[in-house]
Order: C-alpha cells, then sequence, then structure tokens
C-alpha cells in the first residue's frame, strides 16, 4: 500500500520539566534506562522497523545527543587497547551510518506540530513515522515494525494505541473508532483529555504515528491550539477529513520517561528483560522491599 516507511521524526527539543533536576544538563532522553539512554532504545526500535534515516528535532542545550551519536575516538581507543571488546562493541553499537541521521534546531518551544513541520524538507513527499522519545515501549515486535507492518496492510495514516489505566482516559488523546474488529480499526477522530465519562474508547494515543506528507501543509497553516502551541492532533483532525486514519492497539508495554514514576518503572522493566541483568535485579529488587 503506498511507499514504504524510511524515515523518522523524533521531537526531542522538550525541556523534561517532569524530570527536573535531572534533565537540567542532561537532556530527558538521554536519562538512563539501565545501562544506556532512551534515546539509544529509541533508536534500535526504529531501526528494527526499517528506518533509513532520523530526523531529530533539537534545541537548545542538546549537544549531548549529538554527541552521544558520534564517534568518541579517546574512549573507543582505550577500550581496545585494554581489549575490552565487548563493552566497545556496545558503545559503537548506535553509531550511525554516513548520513542516517540529521539533526534541525526547532528555536522555540512552539508544540509537537511545530517540531514535526520543522522536518519537513527532510522528509520530503513520502510517508514517514513520529516517534515520541520519552514513551518507551517494551515489546516483543518493536511497536514501530507493529505500526509499519499495519501501514503496509491499510496504507493511510496510522496510530498507535493502547487502554489507559483504570479511570485515567480523561488524562491523554482519546481515539475515536468507528469498530472495534481486533487490533487495527478506523478513526472517526480524537478528543484531547475529554471530561471523565465523556471518553469515546478507553484507547489513548502512546508516541508513535505513521504520518502521509500531507500533514506539512496542514501544520504550516494551521494556528496555535491548546497551551498556546501548535499542536499535531489538530492538523490530524483536519487530515482526518479526507484521508484514512487507523488505530493500532499495538501488543507491548509502554514507559512514560518523562515522569519520575515512569523512569523508574522502566529502569526496572527494562533490567528484569535483560538475560544478563534479570536474576541480580530480581534479588536487588525484593531486598529493598
Amino acid at each position: 500500500m503506498g511507499d514504504r516507511v524510511r524515515k523518522a521524526v523524533l521531537p526531542v527539543a522538550g525541556l523534561g520539566t517532569r524530570v527536573l533536576p535531572g534533565a537540567k544538563t542532561t537532556p530527558k532522553n538521554m536519562l538512563n534506562i539501565v545501562d544506556r539512554p532512551i534515546l539509544s532504545y529509541i533508536v534500535e526500535e526504529a531501526r528494527a522497523a526499517g528506518i533509513e534515516h532520523f530526523v531529530f528535532i533539537v534545541g537548545r542545550g542538546q549537544g549531548a545527543i549529538e554527541d552521544y551519536f558520534d564517534s568518541n575516538p579517546e574512549i573507543e581507543g582505550a577500550l581496545e587497547a585494554k581489549g575490552k571488546t565487548e563493552i566497545l562493541e556496545s558503545v559503537r553499537r548506535d553509531l550511525p551510518r554516513p548520513g542516517e541521521m540529521s539533526f534541525v534546531r526547532q528555536m522555540a518551544p512552539l508544540g509537537l506540530g511545530h517540531a514535526v513541520w520543522c522536518a519537513r524538507d527532510i522528509i520530503g513527499d513520502e510517508p514517514f513515522a513520529v516517534i515520541l522519545p520519552d514513551m518507551l515501549m517494551a515489546a516483543d515486535t518493536p511497536a514501530l515494525a507493529q505500526a509499519v507492518a499495519a501501514h503496509d496492510q491499510v496504507g493511510g495514516n496510522i496510530v498507535v494505541v493502547e487502554p489507559a489505566p483504570e479511570g485515567e482516559a480523561h488524562k491523554y488523546g482519546i481515539v475515536d473508532l468507528e469498530g472495534s474488529e481486533g487490533r487495527l480499526n478506523r478513526m472517526r477522530g480524537m478528543v484531547e483529555k475529554p471530561a471523565p465519562g465523556t471518553e469515546p474508547s478507553n484507547l489513548f494515543i502512546s508516541g508513535r504515528y505513521i504520518l502521509q506528507p500531507d500533514i506539512f501543509p496542514l501544520l504550516e497553516k494551521q494556528g496555535k491550539g491548546a497551551g498556546g502551541e501548535i499542536q499535531l492532533t489538530d492538523a490530524m483532525a483536519e487530515l482526518m477529513k479526507v484521508q484514512p486514519f487507523h488505530a493500532l492497539e499495538y501488543e507491548g508495554q509502554t514507559f512514560d520517561c518523562g515522569d519520575k514514576i515512569g523512569l523508574l518503572r522502566a529502569n526496572v522493566a527494562f533490567a528484569l528483560r535483560r538475560p544478563d541483568l534479570a536474576e541480580a535485579a530480581r534479588k536487588a529488587i525484593a531486598e529493598l522491599l
């Protein structure tokens, strides 16, 4: 169905207000989950989904992101000299192939829609993924790969969703579906933070999208929405009038790493998923409890 999804936009310019002061000098997406920054997991997920080009939308003071995805001859040389090949491999694992990553500066925090619009010239005229990097997803088949498979099946635009915790749907962007057959259903609309009791479903938009390039002219024309920011959901609602959107209820578990407890939960969950650390992690957690 249409073109292959080859490019992804990663809006990383946020201030990380909910995880201050930890995010004061370290960009929030560079905070560690076990022994790697959040963005390392995100890039791994995207590569597994066939993404060939990453467009990072960065803000001031986020040079650490570019530095992380660059070689460090001193560290690599020292590891090589000491014969620490395993650690050297893990350090080099995230390094991009030449031209695989672009970094675009978002001069002012004008919202997610504006961040995505900043990538328009690099994305060009093809479908693309949007990955919200503070949403870390643990899944046997990577979340974005599930979304790409859904796009291959039905084309158009795909929004990854999952059930909101009991009684918390009013905190999220909730999808309104035409039906509820299986995990992939056509959308009728979306409601941002619906009043309790008015939710059209319990499925919230959880941070992975596949969008058609027709979203860019809509973002360009769009005025400010909620919070005085240019909202991606406003442009998506506009595009939905002329193009199909499907919601995919993915198989996996999401951790909101922009939140202190979410960050803690992600550290515990990802340590327990690691064959080399699971037993020691379980023991350490049990002792603390």
